[in-house]
């Protein structure tokens, strides 16, 4: 979810875990032991747990974070680490971030999760320790809550404005998984466990360090009281209600076209230099064309992406095209269309990319002045044969959803094909 920011580093070879590597003109450096980890970044006070695992493919080391989720996990593979001195750099994904660690002892690391696209760049200290282990260390086992189910919930952020969510939770035996869908998108896989009478769950996808904390009330035990940690210092408050109308707006009435208006009239640059995009263009002429906004920043475009990358592959030869409009963290062309040429590589995207704007309301509200009431990345525009606009779905339920994601997935090929049918 995101409403409305990589260099890429050489691998260094580790051919075995009892050895060090070393970089031209550096000293040895540290050796990511092959296995599984688990790690902890030390925020507000907290500990938000992950896990990841070191493997080493053609003789290199690769990380995949993991999380798991309602329906299985994801396993996000960062394979340009660059060791140099006594530190290795991680780079996480397609994100404009990375894990800098150096070794702490036998099997343990310490350094930082550096987020450099944010405002003001910063970094949050790391422990990581080598071999199995929960997400979660356990604790009073003998007594557990019970969190599994559909919970209305109403979150409060620190200026005490409110926004509604859906949380859907699955316990067995102690173990959670889970996650919350919002207005504008979904907290993607979240994990963890019951803790007594305390729910814990947690998230890091390189992108965001999500950490949610709960209790249930003891008289009704139907209410949850609750705690949001995001990153450094983001922080809400929440509250949930088991059962009842657990619904949200409707998310093809949020944004639409204003009075007057039936298309969208753009030109924007291609990730590649010297071409441009526009909906005119001969190419997309006759045919269904879906306009994607994103930002390669942002977690849950990119699992709009991972879905609509073969899903176009497959239905090209429809008479379908498909347009990714970019809104990045940096107003600099050059590194915009880096950052979005670097997704397009990572996530085998053949359709054609723009770079559209910067990541915020306002650079799409001026960028797409047809729109109305944007709210969230992403964003997906549906445009008929003649080029009018004929519904806009505002954020993406995705595969940590579960059942959610799969009704998403139904509802997109339904409106393509009811389109294509025209």
């Amino acid at each position: 979810m995101a409403t409305a920011a990589l260099g890429l580093g050489a691998c260094q070879s580790n051919t075995s875990p009892a050895t060090e590597t070393s970089t031209p003109g550096g000293t040895a450096a540290p050796v990511l032991t092959p296995g599984p980890w688990r790690g902890v970044l030390a925020a507000q006070g907290r500990e938000i747990p992950f896990l990841f695992e070191v493997k080493t493919e053609a003789g290199k080391p690769v990380v995949y974070l993991i999380n798991k989720g309602l329906d299985g996990e994801e396993r996000l593979r960062c394979e340009e680490i660059l060791s140099a001195g006594d530190s290795t750099t991680i780079r996480l994904h397609v994100f404009d971030a990375a894990l800098v660690v150096r070794t702490d002892g036998p099997n343990k690391l310490k350094g930082h999760w550096v987020k450099y696209d944010a405002k003001t760049p910063y970094h949050v200290p790391l422990t990581a320790a080598q071999g199995p282990q929960p997400l979660f260390p356990p604790t009073d086992r003998n007594s557990r809550a019970e969190f599994g189910g559909t919970w209305q919930t109403t979150f409060t952020d620190e200026t005490g404005t409110k926004y509604p969510a859906v949380g859907i939770f699955k316990q067995t035996n102690g173990e959670v998984t889970g996650t919350f869908l919002t207005t504008t998108g979904d907290y993607r896989y979240l994990s963890g466990d019951v803790n007594g009478q305390e729910l814990r769950l947690a998230t890091f996808d390189g992108s965001h360090a999500f950490l949610f904390t709960a209790t249930r009330n003891s008289d009704t035990n139907t209410i949850i009281h609750g705690d949001f940690y995001s990153g450094k210092a983001g922080h809400e408050t929440w509250t949930a209600r088991l059962g009842g109308p657990a619904k949200l707006p409707d998310a093809d009435a949020l944004t639409y076209l204003k009075k007057g208006e039936s298309r969208l009239n753009f030109k924007f640059p291609n990730v590649f230099e010297g071409g441009a995009i526009s909906p005119t263009d001969p190419k997309y002429q006759g045919k269904v064309v879906v306009l994607q906004i994103l930002g390669s920043w942002c977690p849950n475009c990119l699992d709009e992406t991972n879905f609509l990358a073969p899903w176009y592959e497959k239905n090209k030869a429809r008479g379908v095209e498909v347009i990714g409009l970019g809104y990045e963290r940096s107003a600099d062309y050059k590194v915009a269309s880096a950052r979005l040429r670097n997704m397009r590589t990572r996530l085998n995207v053949g359709y054609d990319v723009a770079v559209a704007g910067v990541s915020n309301k306002d650079s799409v509200a001026k960028s797409l002045p047809q729109l109305a009431k944007f709210l969230a990345f992403p964003t997906t525009i549906f445009l008929d044969k003649k080029g009018n606009v004929r519904k806009i779905h505002t954020g993406f339920a995705g595969p940590g959803t579960g059942k959610y994601y799969q009704e998403e997935i139904a509802a997109f090929n339904q409106e393509v094909d009811k389109l294509l049918k025209e």
